[in-house]
């Protein structure tokens, strides 16, 4: 009897095979990526980078309507700034050329990852797309981009832009692509495809520890919680200034965004004062607990208040903040118990007041148990003592003073590496420990000679492996015989004792 359970032709799943075969296209482009010189690859930056700047604004506007989250005027800064300016500050740097270190006798030649899997979050998604295109293509690789399903649109479009006007520059085909429409069984079948030399996974624990479950290299982050104190030598005003501008920020969807100001009690009212003179609601403890019981569930952040301005969400908890651009909740306890000390991606800073700076260093600990580790912290201070201890005594990887946390945790207003994936390393359970830049994408093969004085070190300068001397091949040859006319007449032979002993049979 016919088995009748299953269908007796069974459909191919249509969109797992397209992504696969944009797979080998990216493998394809990948290889003759690796085949061009410096000077191709900047041209191809340039015009990519040009393209993505110009429609900075345009699509800053499609991720607002997509989304429904952030800012359109700091998005714009975003994208202008993982376009341009992200090539304006590597243009100079050389991730081409051999690297000679003649005292060590060594030799290290660039060896780009190949295909790059690249995951983009819905909180930066333009920044995002723009920012790992630039970088796999400084770096020789190919990249494909899958965006979060609820950015989707926004993203394609962009990334489409970029491999335009790469492919117009002289890229190869293939060399940005993108993923039309994401789900996460195709997401999960595609990370963990042998064709797939690195994941690079910005987005929710859920995504990274996916990433790290795939077989194959990942770079993933983890989630951002970050502390600010506040001590008694901070220019208090220029203080309020950079923790309201940095918090309102994008509405705070940068990981990198301040959680909760620890103000040490003896400056903790002129703070406040400064915070609301730049735009900071001060919340009622009333008020408190409805942000409290509106933004936070049983199963974690309300995910639909991630983004909103600060009036939006005043309203959606029940009372009126007019013209505020961030809401501050005074807490107690600043432990991970206390809800509002938790990783906010919205304009909602919790504020507590400490005596000195072993408290606040015991607070920013305690706050950061359950999420953050690994990530940023923020200090305003003119004293090295509390910075050096701040420093030292809280598990985080990038320590930002007297900046706002989002640009300058993120190094864009700091000389840290601009990044829109911020490494959280062994603490915060990621392979990266630092703000991903091109160097992360590449690896090196190291000539190595013998130490040894007596053993000269050779001499490669001048000498480029995209364009060696032409090396002339040997002969081929059977046996003895060296002369084409001598081998043609081998292979006749050959040929003519095989015909005798077919016929012979």
């Amino acid at each position: 009897m016919v088995d009748r359970s299953e269908p007796l032709l069974k459909m191919p799943d249509v969109a797992l095979e397209q992504a696969r075969m944009m797979l080998d296209r990216a493998r394809w482009a990948a290889a003759r990526m690796q085949k061009l010189d410096r000077t191709a690859v900047l041209r191809i930056c340039e015009a990519v980078a040009k393209a993505g700047h110009a429609r900075a604004q345009d699509f800053a506007e499609m991720a607002v309507r997509e989304t429904g989250m952030g800012v359109v005027a700091h998005k714009v800064q975003k994208n202008q700034a993982c376009s341009q300016g992200i090539l304006d500050l590597y243009r100079n740097e050389d991730f081409i050329s051999p690297r000679i270190q003649a005292d060590r006798k060594i030799v290290e030649l660039p060896r780009p990852a190949g295909v790059i899997f690249a995951l983009v979050p819905v909180t930066n998604p333009v920044a995002t797309v723009y920012f790992k295109a630039m970088l796999a293509l400084m770096t020789r690789n190919a990249i494909i981009l899958s965006p979060h399903p609820q950015a989707k649109g926004v993203c394609a479009e962009a990334a489409r832009v970029m491999a335009e006007a790469a492919k117009a520059a002289g890229a190869p085909d293939g060399s940005i692509q993108v993923i039309d429409a994401p789900t996460i069984p195709l997401i999960e079948a595609l990370m963990g495809d042998e064709r797939i030399d690195l994941i690079v996974a910005t987005g929710g624990p859920a995504v990274v520890k996916a990433a790290y479950r795939s077989g194959n290299p990942a770079i993933g982050v983890g989630p951002g919680n970050a502390p600010v104190v506040v001590d008694d030598s901070a220019d208090l005003k220029a203080a309020a200034k950079r923790i309201v501008a940095s918090k309102s920020f994008d509405n705070s969807i940068l990981c990198t965004n301040e959680s909760t100001v620890l103000a040490f009690a003896s400056i903790a009212d002129r703070l406040l004062e400064a915070m609301k003179a730049e735009g900071a609601h001060l919340c009622t403890s009333d008020q408190v607990a409805k942000l409290r019981a509106l933004l936070f569930t049983d199963t974690g952040f309300n995910t639909a208040m991630i983004g909103k301005d600060a009036e939006v969400i005043a309203r959606a908890a029940g009372f009126s903040a007019p013209g505020a651009k961030i809401l501050v909740t005074p807490v107690d306890m600043v432990q991970p118990e206390e809800k509002l000390v938790r990783e906010k991606l919205a304009p909602v800073l919790a504020f507590a007041r400490v005596p000195g700076i072993d408290q606040a260093i015991s607070a920013a600990r305690s706050m950061m148990r359950k999420a953050g580790q690994g990530h940023s912290a923020v200090i305003h201070s003119r004293n090295e003592g509390h910075i050096l201890a701040f420093a030292a005594g809280v598990p985080a990887l990038r320590v930002a003073v007297n900046v706002g946390a989002s640009l300058g945790a993120s190094g864009f207003e700091t000389h840290l590496g601009p990044s829109m994936t911020i490494g959280t390393g062994f603490a915060g359970g990621s392979s990266l420990g630092e703000n991903l830049t091109p160097q992360h994408l590449l690896h090196f093969t190291r000539i190595a000679y013998n130490k040894d004085s007596g053993e000269a070190f050779g001499n490669f300068a001048g000498l480029d492996p995209l364009n060696l001397p032409k090396r002339v091949a040997a002969p081929m040859s059977l046996a003895v015989n060296n002369s084409e006319a001598d081998l043609r007449a081998e292979l006749r032979k050959i040929i003519l004792e095989e015909l005798k002993s077919v016929l012979a049979a």
